[in-house]
């Protein structure tokens, strides 16, 4: 109402000056642009090539990938704004390596459409509700996921792609109030959006005994609104602390074994997906060249496997605690060195799982630029339980304006049902090469 006010004092400004014999200012002449060019104009995006070799026997190409990616933003008045975007992926490594792979990994992994963020905003006061297809992150750490709850993720490549490209954005509603050093957000999913994680036979399915055990397809039958996910937030500032707190119940995005065939015979997993419980909180704070991260997440309902024979699915339900702390520092000689503590509680912590009662870890991550255009980087995570761990070397240069070309590594070890150890034979080393436009 206060805009029409506004708006109606204006028009009344302009009447008066001219029934003084002032002239009025000239109205805007309506845009000459044609339309075909307003809509093919105004595009930002990026297109990717990554190649990637699996060099643990047996050696074999496994990406020769394409992303291109483009988006772009408008409005239609100050109060409504919009934004739609998709990306579309090719991967000629399942043409090329057509006898490596399984049909159905092909099938799945050889191209695909994504539908990226597509949306509405519209502002009000205090408060701002967007709709459509949108990210909803609720937590960032590095190297893993934590606190980042609501978000879907494509897992096909396990979380060696950056993290703005392994999100699937959600179809929500959400409402956001802000109010001096307050925020208040309300979501909504009618349909959630599950991980992807591939099919049985590529090198990063997260199945159990890898190997051994023979796969289902996927069970998403509870994808559906009587299903739906819902979750409130609150943020506050303090003092420089920038405190937050959540709960959020859902489907759980991640992928469930069930195990489907009887005690005696071949051992087959179908994954599903349960309703879970989640309650967090996450707390950041500058200390100049210091930053402190840390999140809590408290999780209800999920289900673990379990080398006991006799239980009904394989599975048995158990309440956990994950935390991790972490620190940032900003060093000399434009470098950064990023250090983390994380830990699984289990409760009630069943023996016959294969995880311990606390499961801990830590990472390492130490960034450097080398000379004027060159970054050099390495990421080391590691169980504090066994032998399990990933190690990620990268080095990249931004040759000209909107270029940056990469070579890398993806390096695992441990045993075979730990995190990283799984996926212990497919050790790679890739190159990237991005244009940004």
């Amino acid at each position: 109402m206060a805009a029409l006010d506004g708006d109606n004092s204006k028009d009344e400004f302009t009447s008066r000056e001219s029934l003084f014999g002032e002239v009025a200012p000239p109205k805007d002449k309506k845009s000459t642009v044609p339309l075909w060019r307003q809509l093919v104009t105004g595009w930002k995006g990026f297109s990717q090539l990554e190649i990637a070799d699996t060099y643990t026997s047996p050696e074999h190409l496994s990406k020769a990938k394409l992303r291109t990616e483009l988006s772009r933003t408008g409005q239609f008045n100050e109060h409504i704004k919009w934004k739609i975007s998709g990306r579309f992926d090719y991967d000629a490594a399942y043409d090329i390596s057509s006898n490596f792979y399984p049909e159905a990994v092909r099938q799945n992994q050889r191209a695909q459409f994504f539908v990226r963020e597509n949306y509405v905003d519209v502002s009000a006061g205090s408060f701002d509700f967007r709709l459509g297809r949108q990210h909803v992150i609720w937590g960032e750490m590095v190297g893993l996921f934590f606190a980042d709850v609501v978000s879907a993720k494509d897992l096909r490549e396990f979380v060696l792609p950056s993290f703005d490209i392994i999100r699937i954005p959600q179809w929500a509603v959400r409402a956001e109030y802000t109010r001096n050093d307050t925020h208040a957000e309300v979501v909504w999913i009618p349909v959630p959006t599950l991980d992807e994680i591939g099919r049985p036979g590529a090198d990063f399915y997260p199945g159990p005994l890898p190997g051994i055990a023979s796969y289902l397809p996927e069970d998403r039958s509870r994808r559906n609104v009587a299903n739906s996910n819902y979750g409130i937030r609150l943020s506050q500032l303090i003092n420089g602390w920038d405190i937050s707190a959540f709960y959020y119940n859902s489907l759980d995005a991640s992928s469930t074994f069930y195990r489907v065939s009887g005690p005696a015979e071949p051992i087959v997993f179908q994954p599903r997906h349960d309703r879970i419980d989640q309650v967090g909180a996450t707390l950041a704070k500058d200390f100049g060249s210091v930053v402190l991260k840390g999140e809590l997440i408290y999780t209800d309902g999920r289900k673990f496997n379990t080398i006991r024979p006799t239980v009904i699915d394989g599975l048995v339900k158990q309440n956990t605690l994950d935390y991790v702390v972490g620190l940032d520092f900003t060093l000399p000689a434009e470098t950064r060195l990023n250090l983390q503590f994380f830990q699984r509680v289990f409760f009630a912590h069943d023996p016959d799982i294969v995880s311990k009662q606390l499961e801990s870890g830590a990472s390492i991550l130490l960034n450097s630029k080398l000379w004027n255009k060159v970054e050099a980087q390495a990421l080391l995570i590691h169980s504090l339980n066994r032998s399990d761990w990933m190690f990620r070397p990268r080095l990249s240069w931004n040759f000209e304006r909107n270029w940056r070309w990469a070579i890398g590594a993806d390096v695992f070890g441990g045993q075979p049902v730990g995190l990283f150890g799984r996926f212990d034979r497919s050790d790679r080393v890739y190159t990237e090469l991005r244009y940004s436009f």
